[in-house]
């Protein structure tokens, strides 16, 4: 298409006043009079922790279910909490990502257990985990505790076993978690805060 100067001036300004009158209201599309609802209008508030690092940013998670017996109240956003004295409403990138975090359909949300010598993961209730893992720890604490040193002194410690609190732990969990395995003897814990 051939146009001269003056022609595109014209047509540019022909497009510019009509985008000019379409943005201040004078559509000739039929306008509805409706008014848009607040997304997050009927929500659940809900506090959080991110979990991805050692910073333990405050969360506001909101989720949308009518609190019914049946119902399973669906997560819709997750934005920075401006009341935590950590991250004051600011996300990172993957903490600002958290809602794909939350819904993606690799996400493990039950126990599982694999069994020695097999190749599978099966389900196992949350009761049955956490009693597997009391019997596990009782077991390997009783095989192995040590009451006395090489050179007889008494040292009540057990090291084939250890913990590692989690990321989004607090200072006031990790003191109660390192007090709480300490008194079993065991020697080998962490908290991931301090990393």
């Amino acid at each position: 298409m051939d146009m001269s100067r003056r022609q595109f001036f014209r047509v540019s300004g022909a497009g510019l006043v009509g985008s000019s009158i379409a943005a201040l209201g004078f559509s000739p599309a039929a306008a509805l009079a409706e008014t848009r609802n607040f997304k997050l209008a009927r929500t659940t508030e809900t506090r959080n922790t991110c979990p991805y690092c050692s910073v333990g940013c405050g969360l506001i998670m909101y989720s949308l279910g009518d609190r019914a017996k049946n119902v399973v109240p669906a997560i819709l956003h997750i934005e920075g909490d401006p009341d935590h004295p950590v991250n004051r409403g600011t996300l990172c990138p993957k903490g600002a990502g958290l809602l794909d975090f939350v819904h993606s359909p690799h996400r493990l949300k039950f126990p599982e257990v694999r069994e020695a010598g097999s190749n599978e993961w099966k389900r196992i209730s949350w009761d049955s985990a956490l009693d597997r893992i009391a019997k596990l720890l009782k077991d390997d604490r009783d095989a192995n505790f040590q009451r006395t040193g090489a050179d007889g002194r008494i040292v009540n410690r057990w090291t084939t076993t250890g913990m590692l609190a989690a990321s989004a732990s607090s200072n006031e969990t990790g003191y109660i978690t390192h007090k709480a395995f300490r008194s079993l003897g065991m020697l080998v814990f962490d908290n991931q805060a301090r990393v």
